[in-house]
């Protein structure tokens, strides 16, 4: 295996010049530079990462923590990172946590382990003082769809309270005022913001809020075990709403896998998606466009999110100024397919 005593032999400079040209720090000469890196080329020649790990105490590595890297969801939030990761030179670790707060926990402490500092982690289940904790232990800990004030600068987040209310708008708009919605059993504060977007929009509109038309997934098991969760909570909360009796002609879906879910049951029990019910998601994830009826959905620009994550960390650990002084909020939009029916005004 070629070290970085070969190459320094090789370019006749020392170890030293060497590590300043692969970390790309120091005061390195551009003819000596060139040199270096030919030789580095030549020669074959990796860096061993961990062994830098253990002198720095750090590597550079970014460290991706979600609850499931096989949810479509989280995908897109892994491939932002990357993407960035790579344009940096960042080696990339990933963790799961099996939507778990313990397995939040164990797979940061295993990233630091590994001298690990840039950490995005989609936090859906540690406390505001877990959080608060790891960023003032790491610097560049970023928290993706996660939302804590007294750490704003840390958080990379989504206004989910304006994706409620605007795919209620615009179901309202399409004259449809008996309205069902099925939310997620997740403990955390995104199905609250967007169920207090829909209540927004219906009392704005003059309606009345019927509690009775809101239904939340018993699903929590099931879904921890399975990866199609997101399908099966949606069959089994539409089979509620459809058990109830409760008067409804549209639905709005926690997500997309949950809007295809409950597609599925209605289209089962003989209901047409959209002519006698129409149907919203939430994410825009790849399953909305090849479903059909192809889907409406409020697009969640996860990608984009998880790639200004990534840099925000990079730049945390650099120490550039006000980094930290900004709002990092992004805003949801209407996606409009096929899964919503205009009624005409009775």
């Amino acid at each position: 295996m070629v070290t970085i005593k070969d190459v320094a032999r090789a370019a006749n400079v020392s170890t030293a010049t060497v590590s300043r040209v692969v970390r790309d720090k120091g005061q390195v000469g551009d003819k000596c530079r060139a040199k270096v890196q030919k030789i580095i080329k030549q020669l074959g020649y990796r860096p061993n990462t961990n062994a830098r790990a253990l002198v720095s105490k750090r590597s550079d590595t970014m460290g991706i923590v979600t609850p499931n890297l096989s949810d479509p969801f989280f995908g897109g939030i892994a491939q932002g990172i990357e993407e960035v990761a790579r344009q940096m030179q960042y080696k990339v670790m990933m963790g799961n946590s099996l939507h778990d707060e313990e397995g939040e926990i164990e797979a940061i402490a295993s990233l630091r382990e590994n001298g690990c500092e840039n950490i995005i982690i989609h936090s859906k289940y540690s406390s505001n003082e877990t959080l608060i904790k790891l960023c003032e232990e790491l610097p560049g800990l970023v928290l993706i769809n996660r939302f804590i004030p007294s750490i704003a600068g840390r958080c990379v987040w989504l206004d989910n309270t304006v994706g409620g209310r605007i795919s209620t708008e615009y179901l309202l708009n399409n004259n449809h005022k008996d309205i069902a919605v099925l939310t997620s059993y997740y403990n955390n504060q995104d199905p609250h913001d967007r169920i207090r977007g829909f209540k927004m929009a219906m009392e704005m509109a003059g309606h009345t809020v019927k509690d009775e038309l809101i239904f939340v997934s018993d699903l929590k098991q099931v879904i921890k075990q399975g990866q199609n969760g997101g399908n099966l909570e949606g069959e089994s909360t539409a089979k509620r709403l459809l058990e109830s009796g409760q008067k409804f002609t549209a639905i709005i879906a926690y997500n997309d896998h949950m809007a295809v879910g409950a597609m599925n049951l209605l289209l089962d029990n003989g209901i047409r998606v959209p002519e006698d019910v129409s149907i919203i998601g939430f994410d825009n994830v790849y399953v909305s466009m090849i479903v059909r009826p192809q889907l409406t959905t409020i697009n969640y620009p996860v990608v984009q999110m998880a790639k200004y994550a990534a840099q925000l960390s990079i730049d945390l650990t650099k120490d550039k100024e006000n980094v930290e002084n900004k709002t990092h909020l992004f805003m949801p939009e209407l996606i409009e397919r096929n899964s919503v029916y205009h009624l005409k005004e009775s």
